[in-house]
C-alpha cells in the first residue's frame, strides 16, 4: 500500500509536533526572518490577498516546517505537507494542487530533490495558477489546462544552491535560517520542558542548549533523552549535573560533539595527516554516506572552527588538535609512518 503523498512520517514527527510553536509570538530566534514574514502576512491579510510564495533554506532542524505551519495558522489557511522526492510524476503534483482552496499553503520539504520534469509544471502553477498536463503520447498527445486556486507554495531546502534558477526566481520571499545562539536555545528548552511537564533548572537548560549544535530540533531531542534519565535516576528533575551525566552517557561532550563528529575529525587527523582529504575518502573511512557528512555534520564542524573546506579537500584546524589534545607533529612521526 502506497503512503499518501502528503503524509511525512507522522509517527516520527509526533514529538516535534507537540513542541512546535503555532504562532509567530511563540517562535524564538531568527528575528530578521520572523520580521519579514510577519510583515508579509499582515500586508496580505489587510489586502485580503494570498500570501506570496516563500522559500525557506538552511540546515536541518532550524524551524522551516514550523514556520510553514505558523504561516498557515496566521493566514487562517489549511496546509498540505509533502516532500520533493515523493512527487515523482506530474499527476501527483496535479492531485495536490487541484485539491487546494484559495489561500491554502502547499509545503514541499526538500524541494531541491524534486524531479526536474515535475518541477517545470510548477512554473505556470506559481505564476499563472494554471497547470498544463500532457495526456497520452505520440500522435495522440494533447495538453489539458487545469485552473487551480490561488495558493501559496512554501518550499524548504537544506541545499539552496541545488534549486534551479527558474524555480528560485518564482519565490517572492527568500529567507535563510541560521543556527541559534545558546541564549535562544535555552528559552526553547525551557518552553519545551514546560510543555512536557518536566522540572528543569536554568543551569540544566543551559547545559542542554550548549550541546545542541545551535539546532532547536537537537535541543528538543536531547531534552527528551535527559528527561528519561532524570525520571529513572534523578527524581525527575533536571539540573546541570543531571544533564551532564545524561549527555555524557549519550557520548555528547561539553562542546556538543557526538560520536560521529569525533570519528570524522579523528579520521582526518590520524589517517590523513590533518588533510586535505576528499569527502568520499572520509565517508568510506567512517562508514557514512558522503551526503550525510556534508549536510548534517560538516556545517557545525566548520562553523565551530574544527575543520575547513579547501579546493584540495577537507582539512582540520589547529583548534581541532587542541580540543583533542593531539600534537600534529607527533601524529606525523608516529601514526602516519605506519
Amino acid at each position: 500500500m502506497e503512503r499518501p503523498i502528503d503524509t511525512l512520517n507522522i509517527k516520527d514527527q509526533a514529538f516535534d509536533q507537540k513542541l512546535r510553536p503555532a504562532q509567530f509570538a511563540d517562535f524564538a530566534g531568527q528575528p530578521k526572518v520572523l520580521e519579514r514574514l510577519e510583515l508579509a502576512v499582515e500586508a496580505a491579510r489587510q489586502r485580503g490577498d494570498v500570501l506570496d510564495h516563500v522559500l525557506l533554506s538552511g540546515p536541518p532542524g532550524l524551524g522551516k516546517t514550523t514556520l510553514a505551519n505558523i504561516l498557515a495558522n496566521e493566514m487562517g489557511s489549511q496546509i498540505r505537507i509533502t516532500s520533493g522526492p515523493v512527487i515523482d510524476k506530474a499527476g501527483d503534483l496535479a492531485g495536490l494542487l487541484t485539491s487546494l482552496e484559495r489561500g491554502d499553503i502547499l509545503f514541499i520539504d526538500e524541494i531541491h530533490r524534486m524531479q526536474k520534469t515535475v518541477e517545470e509544471y510548477l512554473y505556470s502553477a506559481m505564476e499563472d495558477f494554471v497547470l498544463d498536463i500532457m495526456i497520452d503520447q505520440g500522435p495522440n498527445a494533447r495538453s489539458v489546462r487545469l485552473e487551480i486556486p490561488r495558493f501559496t507554495l512554501v518550499g524548504a531546502t537544506t541545499r539552496r544552491g541545488l534549486i534551479s534558477a527558474p524555480l528560485r526566481s518564482r519565490f517572492g520571499l527568500n529567507n535563510r535560517l541560521d543556527y541559534y545562539d545558546t541564549g535562544t536555545l535555552v528559552k526553547i528548552v525551557q518552553r519545551s520542558a514546560k510543555l512536557l511537564d518536566v522540572a528543569i533548572a536554568d543551569d540544566g537548560a543551559d547545559e542542554i542548549a550548549r550541546r545542541a549544535r545551535g539546532t532547536p530540533r537537537i535541543a528538543n531531542n536531547l531534552l527528551r533523552r535527559v528527561r528519561d534519565y532524570a525520571q529513572v535516576r534523578a527524581d525527575n528533575r533536571i539540573d546541570r549535573s543531571v544533564a551532564d551525566r545524561a549527555l555524557e552517557m549519550l557520548e555528547i561532550d561539553k562542546h556538543g560533539l557526538d560520536d560521529m563528529d569525533k570519528r570524522i575529525l579523528e579520521t582526518i587527523m590520524r589517517k590523513f595527516g590533518g588533510g586535505p582529504v576528499g569527502l568520499s575518502n572520509i565517508a568510506v573511512s567512517v562508514g557514512e554516506e558522503p551526503d550525510t557528512i556534508e549536510e548534517v555534520y560538516e556545517p557545525y564542524l566548520i562553523q565551530e572552527g574544527y575543520m575547513a573546506r579547501t579546493p584540495k579537500g577537507r582539512v582540520v584546524t589547529p583548534l581541532c588538535y587542541t580540543r583533542f589534545g593531539i600534537s600534529p607533529g607527533s601524529l606525523q612521526q608516529d601514526e602516519l609512518a605506519l
